[in-house]
């Protein structure tokens, strides 16, 4: 059997965003749609309006205000520096324009790869068995060289292999994982369950990867211990709900939900600044049971990901 290697140190934060060691790829590089998590139409490649000369948002601090609650829930997964500072040495594609267009594009790949990392890395923490653990190191380390790849060579990686590669691996450790306290809970992957009522679904150690759970209503669900990888949890009613021992749940998805004080989250993760500081069955601001809101995000279409499968 092959030897175990250790988990790299520090992974969490080196696949976290550093908008500071960025040149705003992620405000150039995606489109995205008028809708109610963005106020504009903007193609791929095209720098958004908001972007100012220095690279930094000219309405951060207000983005949900003006309607751009999907740039605050978006991540590259560290994607953003690795192409800037690694891939392309510290160029930026406004003092070298020829280089924008590959730019964009190394990062789209990019931010593939390190989101993977980042699943790799945390199925490795979980602790699965020590055979498991050799196969996901190995996948790591493979995805990780690819990081180190020219622009072309990113060009021409399959993501889409790479991605149907690792979904096993990840869902061979969320199943082990979930078995270990008891009987996992019910299979709702890739469900549609928009809008439900699931408060009393019974959800605990469930696995709800790739479950579109937008405007679901989870209040007081006990979610600990369920997998929700790639989940899509857009305007998801989570005040009072357990997240803890969620599996494969980022920050991200957590910062598109709508929580409150009683919500529990794993510790890795942060509770949201947008969420209200009161308990949904005692705050003032809790309101009633079913409180009226702004209408639910319509579901777009998503690219099909090998490891929501």
């Amino acid at each position: 059997m092959s030897e175990q290697t250790p988990q790299p140190a520090g992974w969490r934060e080196r696949l976290h965003a550093d908008c500071s060691r960025c040149f705003a790829l992620c405000c150039a590089a995606p489109a995205f749609a008028r809708s109610s998590d963005f106020a504009i139409d903007k193609p791929a490649g095209q720098p958004c309006p908001n972007l100012q000369a220095d690279f930094r948002c000219g309405i951060h601090t207000r983005l949900r205000e003006r309607g751009f609650a999907g740039c605050t829930v978006f991540d590259c997964f560290g994607a953003g520096q690795q192409v800037a500072q690694v891939t392309f040495g510290g160029r930026d594609w406004r003092a070298e324009p020829a280089s924008a267009r590959d730019m964009f594009a190394s990062f789209t790949v990019m931010r593939h790869l390190h989101e993977l990392l980042y699943y790799l890395a945390e199925a490795r923490s979980l602790r699965p068995d020590a055979s498991l653990d050799v196969e996901l190191a190995r996948a790591q380390a493979q995805t990780e060289e690819l990081t180190r790849g020219t622009p072309a060579e990113l060009a021409a990686i399959d993501v889409g292999t790479l991605r149907g590669e690792a979904a096993g691996l990840l869902r061979r450790t969320s199943a082990l994982v979930r078995a270990r306290g008891g009987r996992p809970g019910p299979d709702r992957s890739g469900a549609d369950l928009t809008g439900a009522d699931l408060r009393e679904a019974g959800l605990r150690r469930a696995s709800l990867r790739g479950a579109y759970l937008i405007g679901a209503d989870l209040r007081g669900a006990d979610l600990s211990g369920a997998d929700l990888l790639g989940a899509d949890l857009r305007g998801a009613d989570v005040r009072g709900a357990d997240l803890t021992g969620c599996l494969f749940l980022l920050q991200s998805q957590l910062d598109a939900a709508r929580g409150d004080l009683g919500t529990r989250v794993p510790p890795v993760l942060t509770r949201p600044a947008h969420w209200p500081a009161t308990h949904a069955t005692t705050g003032a601001a809790a309101g009633p049971a079913r409180p009226a809101g702004p209408p639910r995000p319509a579901r777009r279409p998503r690219p099909p990901r090998a490891t929501r499968r």
